[in-house]
């Protein structure tokens, strides 16, 4: 399944399924793809909530999920639907769950905004986009065949943090995203492989 996953800048990753593509925080994109069936964001900052690339992705028929504290926002853009953290729903057959996402100790992603990481359902397998966050006790009770987690720091867990993250949950795979751009070291990556534990295999894929 990790084959279908391809991951860009930032948090920005697109899973292919189904004859269908899935963008979640689509970010710098180089291509006016207009390929999204849904586009999935996690919370309204820069790097995540960025119009022009979800412009580049959507079209008239994509379906755009938002953070439900996004709404006036995402009313420029278009039709979309709002979720809250810690619910389950189906929305034109996508069905997933939505995780806390913030920060612990640190001021950027406060547990108030309403902020969301994604469980999505494909295939029989659990695939968590955990957005911008640290190792919250709502994080370590994520049950996932897949892991895509931020591992730059500052604004959310270092490569350490996140390692010990896929090491609590223990998925099949786990994937190092949100590093080597605007926050982060390009061996950040590197770093959380060697630091996650022999239950997880980690699947590096983003290219410098």
């Amino acid at each position: 399944m990790t084959e279908n996953i391809t991951v860009f800048k930032q948090n920005h990753i697109m899973i292919a399924y189904g004859g269908r593509k899935i963008h979640i925080d689509p970010f710098q994109y180089d291509t006016a793809s207009h390929d999204a069936d849904f586009i999935l964001i996690t919370h309204d900052h820069f790097d995540h909530f960025s119009v022009k690339d979800i412009e580049r992705v959507k079209n008239r028929d994509t379906a755009l999920i938002i953070p439900e504290t996004m709404r006036g926002k995402a009313e420029k853009i278009g039709k979309y639907a709002a979720v809250k953290p810690g619910e389950t729903y189906d929305i034109d057959g996508l069905e997933f769950e939505t995780v806390p996402a913030y920060n612990i100790g640190k001021p950027f992603h406060p547990k108030s905004a309403g902020w969301v990481g994604y469980i999505l359902k494909l295939g029989g397998k659990r695939i968590y986009i955990a957005g911008d966050t640290d190792a919250t006790d709502e994080a370590k009770a994520v049950r996932c065949d897949i892991a895509l987690v931020p591992v730059g720091g500052t604004y959310t867990m270092n490569a350490k943090r996140a390692a010990e993250l896929v090491n609590i949950i223990k998925p099949q795979f786990a994937v190092p995203v949100h590093y080597g751009g605007v926050v982060g070291k390009e061996s950040d990556g590197l770093d959380f492989k060697k630091a996650v534990g022999k239950d997880t295999e980690v699947v590096i894929k983003i290219k410098f």
